[in-house]
């Protein structure tokens, strides 16, 4: 019983890794995060100014940069400002690093 708990509890973190990669599997998401590395913020507008691609198409790849915490987003008005979240990316580069290393404490896998 407790291998299976266990198993679950590794289970769910890998899902998470997963989603966390998924996000990350298309080089126009990968090109949001490095342009926005570059400046403290940028509006959508000037985001997709910076990578040639229409503003809509911006938004629907921000989206799931959003909902894992990698870009913040503020409102003023009718201009949307999105930042890097550099402290959630490490944090996520953090989490895959300590899953790779605990590989050689973990039997369940083997």
């Amino acid at each position: 019983m407790m291998a299976k708990q266990s198993f679950r509890a590794r289970d769910q973190e890998l899902r998470a890794m997963a989603r966390f990669f998924h996000a990350l599997k298309d080089i126009m998401r990968l090109r949001i995060l490095y342009v926005l590395a570059r400046h403290d913020e940028m509006t959508v507008t000037e985001l997709a100014r910076a990578l040639s691609i229409s503003q809509p198409l911006v938004s629907f790849h921000l989206r799931p940069l959003r909902q894992l915490g990698l870009v913040d987003v503020r409102r003023v008005g009718r201009e949307v400002y999105c930042s890097l979240n550099m402290p959630e990316i490490l944090d996520r580069q953090g989490e895959f690093t300590e899953l790779l290393s605990s590989v050689s404490d973990d039997t369940e896998y083997t």
